[in-house]
């Protein structure tokens, strides 16, 4: 592995997901939690006021999850060295994933109905191993299609030299 750092930038050019993935998120999260909102809100006023708790334990559950997804995105960050692409991530716990482009089988790019309307997609690399498997979440779709391209084709030229 190259020396590449965990902690901290080390001078080097760590590109950050679009802050449009933070958008795709919070609206799942609100899709998630508006039934359960709803039908807390329907109990406490249709049968007992004392179940108003379960709609601040609802509300207190998005906050969170607000916050958390506040602090996950712009931990994700990613890499191109010679020899590999790098993806970090997390704050709490922190991962670092390093896929030598020579080990890559296939690059998939995908992108669901969300995202295609926020205009980003994922980049998910392949290796015959699923320790050295990876993803890039909310990337712009040009960006993750050229990122595609360049990893297929350093992929090839790096298998090409084994």
């Amino acid at each position: 592995m190259s020396d590449v750092r965990l902690f901290g930038n080390a001078g080097m050019p760590w590109q950050p997901v679009s802050p449009r993935l933070v958008t795709a998120r919070l609206t799942v999260l609100a899709a998630v939690l508006v039934v359960p909102l709803l039908v807390t809100v329907a109990l406490a006023v249709a049968v007992s006021s004392t179940l108003w708790w379960a709609v601040g334990v609802v509300v207190l559950v998005g906050a969170w999850g607000t916050w958390v997804v506040l602090r996950q995105v712009p931990a994700i960050t990613w890499l191109e060295l010679d020899d590999e692409l790098v993806v970090r991530r997390g704050r709490l716990f922190r991962s670092l994933v390093t896929v030598p482009y020579g080990r890559l089988q296939y690059v998939d790019v995908q992108s669901g109905p969300l995202d295609r309307a926020l205009g980003i997609a994922e980049v998910a690399l392949h290796t015959a191993s699923p320790q050295f498997s990876a993803d890039i979440p909310g990337l712009p779709l040009a960006e993750a299609e050229a990122l595609r391209q360049r990893l297929v084709a350093r992929g090839e030229s790096q298998r090409a030299g084994l």
